[in-house]
């Protein structure tokens, strides 16, 4: 089995300042909140999985195994609606603590190319 090149994950942090994507290059928007009911930011456990940021990759990256999506040698996340961008990048660098073994996965294929 030949060595796997990491992925650049580069972070979109304002609205607006999308960057131009070409075909190796995958999009993965995090939402603010699913819009039932509480306030953008509040604690709720179906929005916490619809913007963990490495659980979304590592399915990104198992959908590409198993060709369910295009495969991809980047990624462009934007988190310009997440209330709390910070946890985005601190999720991407290894600072927030692993909270499953795709964590870890996501930690060795996946790394902060940028903010922007």
């Amino acid at each position: 089995m030949g060595r796997v090149e990491p992925i650049p994950v580069t972070v979109v942090t304002e609205p607006g300042r999308l960057l131009a994507l070409d075909a190796d290059t995958a999009l993965l928007r995090l939402p603010a909140n699913s819009g039932h009911g509480h306030e953008d930011g509040a604690q709720c456990i179906a929005c916490a999985m619809r913007t963990d940021v490495r659980a979304l990759l590592y399915d990104m990256l198992e959908g590409a195994k198993l060709g369910l999506r295009p495969s991809f040698k980047k990624v462009v996340v934007d988190a310009s609606a997440v209330p709390d961008k910070a946890q985005v990048i601190a999720a991407l660098t290894g600072k927030l603590p692993a909270q499953a073994l795709r964590d870890h996965t996501v930690a060795r294929l996946f790394y902060l190319a940028g903010a922007a």
